[in-house]
């Protein structure tokens, strides 16, 4: 079945998700889970894996979607690890880079979703 704006919108919901677990591990409220950091386990991951590689395959777009969610969790995991080494001001002041990325995917998202449509 074709992709359509509910998956795309799907896909930005999985990442408010990711975004709102980091949060909580760098203000104390949950416990770093290795598995928040794993590409394999991330919501937004899964989302890639078997909803947009079915549909769109291995276009160029999909690999740089991929990278920046990689970067991504890579970086969430270092901000976890400063957090756990008591370094709780640096951790938190990286969630401006957090937003960097999460910005960067919501523009690869919408790159997609906008060359699915139609053209007139």
């Amino acid at each position: 079945m074709p992709l359509s704006s509910f998956d795309f919108q799907q896909a930005r919901v999985r990442q408010v998700l990711f975004k709102s677990r980091l949060r909580s591990v760098l203000y104390g409220v949950r416990e770093a889970d290795p598995a928040l950091f794993a590409y394999a386990e991330n919501p937004l991951g899964q989302w890639i894996q078997t909803v947009l590689k079915p549909e769109l395959g291995n276009q160029p777009a999909v690999y740089e979607l991929e990278n920046t969610l990689q970067q991504m969790l890579g970086t969430s995991f270092e901000l976890a690890n400063r957090y756990q080494r008591g370094l709780i001001e640096e951790a938190r002041a990286g969630l401006d880079q957090i937003n960097i990325f999460a910005d960067q995917i919501e523009n690869q998202l919408l790159s997609l979703e906008s060359g699915l449509k139609p053209k007139l």
